[in-house]
């Protein structure tokens, strides 16, 4: 079952990448989303990223024994947060690309409350900080969307 938990919470060895392995899995769930998914308010769009994101937290304290607290390993919190990111935003390239641009400064700079969460225990702390970035990016485009500012 451990081998089951590090493939999927490393986005099936996306993680594995030694550097940069965050990001290539932000671009890959944009690519994925880009060419899976039909309408981003669907109901499965929004279950699916509820399923993700409740896996995440359970999958991060599954391999915490094997590679340590907040392994770089796992990215199933960046794919979590890019879902996040792209919920309900009209699917254009445009759109990707200012989602996945949002989701990393958030991710990486860590604004806003954004690094405490990583503070949390165990999955909680792993998967929070995604989860508040990938929200702060989708409200950021849906506002650019709104006002129409790009």
């Amino acid at each position: 079952m451990i081998k089951l938990h590090q493939i999927l919470t490393s986005f099936f060895g996306i993680g594995l990448i030694s550097k940069g392995g965050g990001t290539v899995a932000a671009i890959a769930t944009s690519f994925i989303w880009f060419v899976a998914i039909a309408e981003p308010s669907s109901l499965i769009a929004v279950l699916l990223t509820i399923l993700v994101t409740i896996y995440g937290v359970w999958g991060a304290n599954q391999v915490e024994t094997i590679w340590g607290k907040d392994s770089s390993k796992v990215v199933i919190d960046e794919v979590a947060g890019m879902m996040i990111s792209l919920l309900f935003i009209p699917i254009t390239e445009i759109n990707i690309i200012l989602a996945l641009m949002l989701f990393r400064f958030f991710d990486i700079a860590k604004p806003l409350l954004i690094r405490k969460l990583e503070s949390l225990p165990k999955g909680w702390g792993v998967m929070g900080d995604d989860i508040l970035a990938g929200i702060y990016s989708n409200v950021v485009l849906q506002l650019l969307i709104y006002f129409n500012l790009w």
